[in-house]
Formats: C-alpha cells, structure tokens, sequence
C-alpha cells in the first residue's frame, strides 16, 4: 500500500524536520554545516520554495520554508536530503555503511501567523534549549544568527518574511 501522499501546496508554510538515523551525529565540524547550507543554497536555486526560518543542529536539522508551486517543497527536501547523503557517505567514506537518516523528512502544515512566529522561534532556539549557546543568537548555523549580520553571507539562503 503506497503511502499517503504529503501536504505541499503552494503559498504554504510548512516546518520540515530530519533527524540522523539512530539520533546519529550528521554534522561533525564546522565544515560539515558549511557543506549542508551549500547544498540547501543549491537546492533553493533549482526548486520553487522560500526559505523563511532554519537551524542545522548536530544530529537533526529544522527548516520553516514556503514553495511557491505545488509539489516543490518535497522534491526540494529530497533532493536536500539525498544530495547530502551522497556527499557524507563519500567525505566520511562511508558507503555502504548504513543510512545517514532515520527515515524521509517529516513535514507539518503551519496553521496561521501566530503558529508561524511560535515555529520560528521553536526553530531557532533549538540550539539554545539543547545547551549549546547561552544566546539565541549566537548559534552560527541557523536563522537567526543570518538575519542578525549586518549582511547576509553566502550562500545567501533567507527569504524575506
């Protein structure tokens, strides 16, 4: 029996999710998150969806995005996905080693602006909640830490809210 097909309509909000397969590790370093924001920069470029809020964190990552057409946000979370599986398993020389992810992205409709501002900020405290900064902010691979430069840097990755 073939899975029920997911929610992706265009000019929706939706908060996506993934997590490393067994809870995992999948960013070891700095260049590790470095590499995932080229690929999501990558994946922006090919596919119809806006990115409005993100937080990569050492075994799972958020993202709160719009696509713009129907059906973009899933082929853009799959090829985000298995474009950074293939480039893990060949940095870490892991092929044939197992999965990098515990399964396909999950994926929820946002309700209305008062559950968007609260999914936001769910999103870009997830570093701070998890002990890894004592300020929002200054987690380096989200949101948050971007929309606070004075310049976005590159890749640039946000859409204007």
């Amino acid at each position: 029996m073939p899975r029920p097909k997911r929610a992706d309509e265009a000019g929706a909000i939706y908060h996506a999710l993934n997590r490393g397969n067994a809870r995992r590790t999948i960013f070891h370093k700095n260049a590790d998150y470095k590499a995932f924001e080229r690929i999501l920069a990558e994946g922006l470029q090919r596919y119809a969806v806006e990115l409005l809020a993100y937080q990569l964190m050492p075994n799972h990552w958020h993202i709160v995005l719009k696509p713009t057409r129907d059906g973009e946000m899933g082929q853009l979370l799959r090829w985000v996905t298995g474009t950074h599986t293939m480039r893990y398993h060949a940095h870490y020389h892991t092929s044939g080693e197992g999965h990098v992810y515990q399964g396909r992205f999950k994926s929820f409709p946002v309700q209305d602006d008062d559950h968007f501002h609260v999914i936001c900020r769910y999103v870009e405290r997830n570093a701070l909640r998890a002990g890894l900064v004592a300020r929002v902010e200054a987690w380096r691979w989200g949101s948050l830490w971007r929309w606070v430069q004075a310049m976005e840097p590159v890749p640039r990755l946000l859409s204007p809210w």
